[in-house]
């Protein structure tokens, strides 16, 4: 192209000196120091703003240049390692033209307009690394580093369940180099962060930090406390034989020990990957490990040698990126939101910015220690992020960005809805509005979480028609839901007669309930689905959980001296004995039972997974009349389920029981087992 052998005109020149000084910044905060200023959306911008300087004007393009470079250069408290063959980056593409596009230039180099065979893979967010072995025994482990040397991690990468020391299987390569991502699952740095709050510690960012920091240890004991784990994707330098197909090597890799990713699939053109792609970008949020777009490769082994690489990356692979999660915006100000059980929750209002595929203009704070950890003031650049459904979140600010004009976020020392005292109780963080059901706002959220689908379920119900009844006066307690006219509720917005006819049946069929909903729709602190059933098998009776002592109560599974305390309060409490007492005389009712220990019940110790859809009943009440029997009820198989349940339309968890060889029964054969109990 004549373009890339022009001249650079100064003010290229200029800015590609300028980009180069801000990546190469940005790399040493990320890589080395773990101290990330940008978003990667942000530094993918920057980056390739730089490579298309670069590309239209060759001789900016220096070998010292960031887009030559993988990363940055290894940690000098460690010892470093030179890889036996580079361990190289991938090029990005950002929407479905650069994916098309990118399939072009692999069918123009091979000359062949043939449909192509892609493996694709989810791109986990953690740390990418080099495992060498030896005759099947863990030799080193090494990070990436920048591509040609990295750390040597090995005693801390031993620490890693998931790592193998000792190679299983036939036909191991003498020599096999193994390269995967170790990250931390969500569960996982929910429980570090959780600890590290406990602890007066400072909390990590996001996983992907956690991960890092984890891995960067110099004591391995702190390594093997931190929940890591490994997924293998390729593999290096290899003295022996392997498959030709990179899916057939991945299958290798599972049979000698390693973690294959359970999404690895081989699709055919790029149709087939851009299919892909839609669908796991529907079930991101979902998945127990965060992922930050997804990964094709051709599939052929001799088809990648015979394209090759370019200096930082093959050509025969690309990392389709979802849209960002983390994007740079401005705080313009503090609202502060109550809860349903006072909580004063500080609510950030932002420049609108998009961010994990929507647009943004709110997030939390959560509250006021976070305010001080982060060290966040009205008119700061911060970080947002977004992942998946989570409310989206500001996780730090950027302190290059940091100005003179900036204002001080003051919490509320009385509520602003009712005015009444906003106290935090010893040993808590979260500030709470003290007027309960006075404050317009519990009393919402009180009505709204009563009526939920897990609780009540009065269908019908929603957010908005709670506000109004409870804005119009027409309800000042639960209770009076079902009290309220008929004329009251067709007057009201959008509402009519056929509407409030539909409404009252809603209610007076949720009159019909159990003790477990109708404890979780008390609305007591800390008590939820889980524990509501525990309390009701536990005591059979309310007036046996009303009566209890602390003691008592933490004789339930699941209930500790917090909970307990919880319970106990909120029973001591003449109000809240009034709002039983009335909910009971509008008509609400159960079946109570004798006490029930849990080590009786037929299905304890037993894992059930439903799956498609149940025609004879909702997928709730077949969860609960499972619990009631003592079963845990998971979302997932494994080789611990012990029967999944599986209407029409099941998928991918019928196909994995039937590979894991679990017990499968349908809808009918079900039905038939519940019938035997009752």
């Amino acid at each position: 192209m004549s373009d890339s052998i022009s001249q650079p005109t100064a003010q290229a020149v200029a800015r590609c000196a300028e980009l180069t000084k801000q990546l190469n910044y940005h790399n040493k905060q990320y890589y080395l120091l773990d101290q990330p200023e940008i978003s990667d959306a942000e530094y993918d911008r920057l980056f390739q703003e730089l490579k298309k300087l670069e590309d239209t004007y060759s001789s900016l393009r220096v070998s010292s240049s960031p887009t030559q470079r993988v990363g940055e250069a290894p940690l000098s408290a460690f010892e470093s390692v030179v890889h036996e063959m580079p361990m190289l980056s991938l090029d990005n593409a950002f929407n479905e033209d650069d994916m098309v596009a990118f399939d072009k230039r692999i069918k123009d180099r091979l000359k062949s307009d043939e449909t192509l065979e892609y493996s694709c893979e989810p791109k986990f967010d953690g740390i990418a690394v080099s495992l060498l072995y030896r005759m099947g025994t863990l030799e080193r482990g090494a990070t990436r580093g920048d591509g040609a040397s990295g750390e040597n991690i090995t005693q801390n990468v031993r620490t890693i369940g998931s790592i193998p020391l000792q190679l299983a299987g036939e036909e191991i390569p003498a020599v096999l180099e193994v390269r995967g991502e170790i990250f931390m699952p969500k569960a996982g740095f929910e429980k570090l962060n959780k600890r590290a709050a406990e602890k007066g510690e400072k909390p990590f960012v996001n996983p992907r930090n956690a991960a890092a920091g984890s891995l960067r240890q110099l004591d391995s004991a702190i390594t093997a406390s931190r929940p890591l784990v490994m997924c293998a994707y390729n593999v290096g330098y290899v003295e022996g034989e392997l498959p030709k197909t990179h899916s057939q090597i991945l299958s290798c890799l599972k049979e000698w020990g390693f973690i294959v990713s359970e999404e690895l699939k081989v699709v055919a053109g790029v149709e087939g990957c851009l299919d892909y792609y839609r669908q796991l970008e529907q079930r991101r949020g979902a998945l127990a490990y965060d992922i930050d777009g997804i990964v094709f490769k051709i599939n052929s082994i001799p088809l990648q040698q015979q394209l090759g690489f370019v200096s930082r990356a093959p050509r025969w692979a690309i990392a389709h990126k979802f849209p960002a999660q983390e994007e740079m915006t401005t705080l313009n100000g503090v609202e502060f939101q109550v809860g349903r059980t006072g909580a004063i929750t500080p609510v950030a209002r932002l420049q609108p910015v998009f961010v994990g595929g929507v647009t943004v203009s709110n997030a939390t704070l959560h509250n006021r220690d976070e305010i001080e950890r982060l060290g966040v003031c009205v008119g700061d650049t911060v970080v947002v992020r977004r992942a998946g459904d989570v409310i989206p979140q500001i996780v730090a600010v950027v302190p290059s960005k940091i100005t003179s004009s900036l204002k001080a976020i003051e919490f509320p020392q009385h509520c602003p809805v009712c005015s009444s005292p906003v106290e935090t109780a010893p040993g808590e963080v979260v500030a709470r509005c003290s007027g309960g059901l006075i404050c317009e706002a519990q009393r919402k959220e009180a009505i709204k979480h009563f009526a939920s689908r897990q609780a009540m379920d009065v269908d019908g119900l929603g957010d908005k028609l709670v506000e109004q009844l409870v804005d119009a006066g027409l309800v000042k307690q639960i209770a009076d839901l079902f009290t309220v006219p008929k004329d009251k509720l067709a007057a009201l917005e959008r509402m009519a007669e056929k509407s409030a006819d539909n409404l009252l049946a809603a209610l007076n069929k949720s009159k019909n309930t159990t003790l477990p909903r109708f404890l979780f729709a008390l609305g007591i602190r800390e008590v939820g689905q889980a524990t509501a059933r525990n309390l009701a098998q536990h005591f059979g009776k309310l007036d046996n959980i009303i009566h209890a002592d602390t003691d008592a109560l933490q004789l339930v599974d699941d209930v500790g001296p917090v909970v307990a305390h919880f319970v106990y309060e909120f029973f001591r409490q003449n109000e809240n004995l009034q709002a039983v007492d009335d909910l009971k005389k509008a008509g609400i009712n159960w079946e109570e039972k004798e006490p029930v220990e849990v080590a009786e019940l037929p299905l304890v110790g037993q894992t059930w997974v439903l799956t498609g859809t149940l025609e004879t009943m909702a997928r709730d009440e077949a969860k609960e009349k499972l619990q009631a029997l003592g079963a845990k009820v998971a979302g997932s198989v494994s080789a611990k389920t012990y029967c999944v349940v599986a209407g029409p339309g099941a998928g991918s968890k019928l196909a994995k029981a039937e590979k894991l060889e679990v017990n499968v029964m349908d809808e009918a054969a079900f039905v038939q087992f519940l019938g035997a109990f009752e």
